[in-house]
This record gives C-alpha cells, sequence and structure tokens, in this order.
C-alpha cells in the first residue's frame, strides 16, 4: 500500500509528476519558445502586431511537435486574451457556436477579446469551418487554427483569406539539443539527478525534429536508466530501448510512417483484411490524417485491383469524400468499410502494367504519326487529305465490333494489357480473345 505523503509540498509533487516532462517544461513565455524565430521572434512582424495590441487570426501550419499550442497559447497570454481550446476531431458546430456566444458576451459585458484555438483544424468538415466565418469576421474571436496539412487544400478559401498562415519548420537538431537540456536543467523533479548524456545524438535523432516526442523519450530513457548516488547515464543503447518500447511510435515524416503505410498496403494487396484493419488503427492511433490514407485507397484500387473489381474504384473515391465531409472519430468507420472490401475482393494489376509497357513503348519509340483512318477531319480540306478515310464506326458493324488498325505501323501487334482470370476480369480477358478471334476469321 503506497505510503500517505509526507506534507502538502509532497502531494503537490506527486500530482506533478502525473503530468508528463513535455507538459511540465512548456514555455511560460514567448521568448522561451526554441525554433521558428522568424515568425516569434522579438523584430518579427507577428510580435510587432502584438506590441500594438493587434493578434491577427492564424493558421500555423506545421509537423508535430514544433509548438503550435504553445505558441497559439502565448500569443494570447502575451494580448491579455481570454484563450479557448479545442481538438477538431472531437468538437462540432454546437461547440463552436456555443464558444462564440461566449466570446460575444466577454466583449459586450466584459470588453474582454478570446482567442479560439482549434488543434487539428483541416479535420473541420466544410459546415464546421462555415460556422466560424461570421465570428472571424466581424473581430468576435481570433481564431489560431494548428494544422500538419496544407491549409490551402484543406482549409475552406473565404476562412483562409481571413488568416494569416506561418508555415512552421520541424526543430533542428541544436534546437531539441537546447530542450533536452534545458529541461534537465529546470524541470523540478530531473534537476535534483546528474546527467551523463552519452545518448545525446541518440535523442535528437528518435526525437526527429518533434519536441514532444524528444521530451517523451527523455521521460522513458530516464526511467530505464540506473540511478546510482543520482548519477544518471543516458546512453545510445538505453535511448534505443526507450523508442522500441513505445508501440505508437509513429513518426509522420520518417521511416516508420513509410514502413507503416508499406505494410497496411501490402496486407490489402495480399487479400489480408484483418492484417490491413490493424495497420489502420495504427496509424489512425498514431495521428496519421485519416485523408492521406483515402488518397492511398484510391491508388490501390486502380494499381492493385483494376478490372477485377472495377467498383473498388467508385468505392474509394466515395470514401475519400466521406473521410472529408465527416473528419475524425467517424471517419475510422467509413475507412475500416472501404479497407475491409478491398482487402476481400479480387486483385489484377493488369492495368497497371499495361501503362507501364505503353509508357517504356512511347519513351523508345519517335512518336509514329497517327494514321490517317484515326485522325479527326473538321474541315474540307482534311477531308481532301484523307483524314478519317477509310475508318470503320464499330456500332454499324457486327457485334459492334470493327476490323482495322487502331496503332501506327511502326508499333502495331502490341499487347500492353493482360487481363487476369480474377473477378470481373476474367470476363473482360474473354471478350478480347473473342474479338481477336473476329479478326483472325476476317484474314
Amino acid at each position: 500500500m503506497p505510503q500517505k505523503p509526507a506534507n502538502i509540498f509532497e502531494y503537490k509533487k506527486e500530482l506533478s509528476l502525473q503530468q508528463p516532462l513535455a507538459e511540465r517544461c512548456r514555455p511560460q513565455s514567448l521568448e522561451f519558445v526554441v525554433g521558428n524565430k522568424k515568425f516569434i521572434g522579438k523584430r518579427s512582424p507577428l510580435i510587432r502586431q502584438l506590441k500594438n495590441n493587434y493578434l491577427p487570426s492564424l493558421i500555423l501550419w506545421g509537423p508535430p511537435g514544433v509548438g503550435k499550442t504553445t505558441v497559439a497559447r502565448l500569443l494570447a497570454k502575451e494580448i491579455n486574451y481570454l484563450f479557448t481550446n479545442i481538438s477538431a476531431v472531437s468538437s462540432g458546430v454546437k461547440e463552436v457556436k456555443e464558444i462564440i456566444s461566449e466570446a460575444s458576451e466577454q466583449i459586450q459585458y466584459h470588453n474582454k477579446r478570446s482567442v479560439l484555438f482549434i488543434d487539428e483544424i483541416h479535420r473541420f468538415n466544410k459546415a464546421q469551418q462555415d460556422a466560424l466565418l461570421n465570428a472571424v469576421e466581424e473581430g468576435i474571436i481570433t481564431l489560431i487554427g494548428a494544422t500538419t496539412e496544407n491549409p490551402s487544400f484543406e482549409i475552406n478559401a473565404p476562412l483562409l483569406s481571413r488568416c494569416q498562415v506561418l508555415k512552421l519548420e520541424a526543430l533542428l537538431p541544436e534546437d531539441l539539443k537546447k530542450i533536452i537540456e534545458h529541461a534537465i536543467k529546470t524541470d523540478f523533479f530531473l534537476k535534483e539527478f546528474k546527467f551523463q548524456l552519452d545518448g545525446m545524438d541518440a535523442l535528437i535523432h528518435y526525437g526527429s525534429g518533434d519536441a514532444r516526442k524528444t521530451l517523451n523519450l527523455l521521460e522513458i530513457t530516464f526511467s530505464l536508466a540506473s540511478k546510482k548516488d543520482n548519477l544518471i547515464v543516458i546512453s545510445d543503447k538505453i535511448v534505443e530501448q526507450a523508442a522500441a518500447q513505445n508501440p505508437l511510435y509513429y513518426d509522420k515524416k520518417g521511416d516508420n510512417h513509410y514502413d507503416t503505410i508499406s505494410a497496411f498496403i501490402k496486407s490489402i494487396r495480399g487479400s489480408n483484411p484483418d492484417a490491413a484493419t490493424y495497420w489502420l488503427a495504427r496509424m489512425l492511433q498514431g495521428g496519421e490524417d485519416p485523408t492521406f490514407i483515402a488518397r492511398r485507397l484510391i491508388i490501390l484500387a486502380s494499381e492493385d485491383i483494376g478490372n477485377a473489381e472495377p467498383y473498388a474504384l467508385s468505392l474509394t473515391n466515395a470514401c475519400f469524400d466521406a473521410v472529408h465531409k465527416i473528419g475524425m472519430p467517424e471517419a475510422r468507420i467509413i475507412l475500416s468499410q472501404t479497407v475491409t472490401y478491398l482487402s476481400s475482393v479480387p486483385k489484377s494489376n493488369a492495368a497497371y502494367l499495361a501503362i507501364k509497357a505503353a509508357e517504356q513503348e512511347v519513351k523508345e519509340s519517335r512518336s509514329p504519326a497517327v494514321p490517317l483512318h484515326l485522325r479527326n477531319a473538321p474541315t474540307k480540306l482534311m477531308k481532301n487529305l484523307n483524314y478519317g478515310a477509310e475508318y470503320k464506326y464499330p456500332h454499324d458493324c457486327h457485334y459492334h465490333y470493327a476490323v482495322q488498325e487502331y496503332f501506327p505501323n511502326e508499333v502495331k501487334n502490341r499487347n500492353y494489357y493482360l487481363p487476369t482470370e480474377m473477378g470481373r476480369e476474367k470476363q473482360l480477358k474473354n471478350y478480347l480473345e473473342y474479338i481477336k478471334n473476329i479478326e483472325k476469321d476476317k484474314k
């Protein structure tokens, strides 16, 4: 049974340790924010606007862990605005309208302005984004949205035009080093120990430009390291153990990102709906943008399924539209339906191989002229030059098929599309073999 804290100070310390290190080390003023000084440095245009008691609506665009939430909170603090923080993943129009109403009352009765910070604003659908327009335009709220995705594609043009976009960059190795050293020196708990940081480069490597991930990793390495005589030795080996210990380690910009999406695609291609759903869950839990997954499914529908099940392309297009409109967390259900279907239908890469073969032919050939009978003849002169002459209109022929040459002479008799026996593609194969027999009979 755990012992009760000796006094109120020990109790508060124990409570504080329940917070992650990244939260305990969150900067308390803009001057202590590391990186991206172009936007938040003392001489930046934004800071000059703050000094004139003005904070514009902003879109903070950048990778995870660069301090978007921290910057938003400190900008509001700097100008003494009220700060409300919501996530686009779990909030809807109703909550947004309530916040706007409260902000309006704060202006009317207390002459107090408000910042509404929306994390992952790219996951708001059109209706949710539209609900913000009037409040931003009329100055009822100052909107600060955070996104990891290009706002040009993910945020409605009317809303985007009312905001300044700041593109924040991933933190540099020297930035992460400062953050690690500052945490060790100032955190109320870590500063009680002496650190030997032999694994500094490993911490920075696995941190991948992300301050939060780096501090989480430092916290795990601390728990794994021996603590003899208050000396904490953090070696490369311990850092590697710490990185492996986090099952949801998912770097959207690094190798793990590409490894996971590769495993996901290969599971669908391999007709294993259970494995595909597992990798889908891993990506979503790791913070992957669901529209990125939906885009990849559209490509897969043609590349790996093709005409074995042509409906797959329609389904994935519908999936992308629905995911874009609905957003998380419900989008995961739509993705799961699509992924399990794609995993369970026959597969063919014949269409993909066909275009690759044709592209290679085009690269190697010298672009032979279009045969005269296939050319368009909209004018009398073109007709006199025999454009379109001797062309046979297939719908005037038996079985709507005309025996004629469609290739230039230099590259005729090529076969790029080789349909398989899979799914609906077998019907296409049978039809193509049938009309080839018609050609043979005519010769």
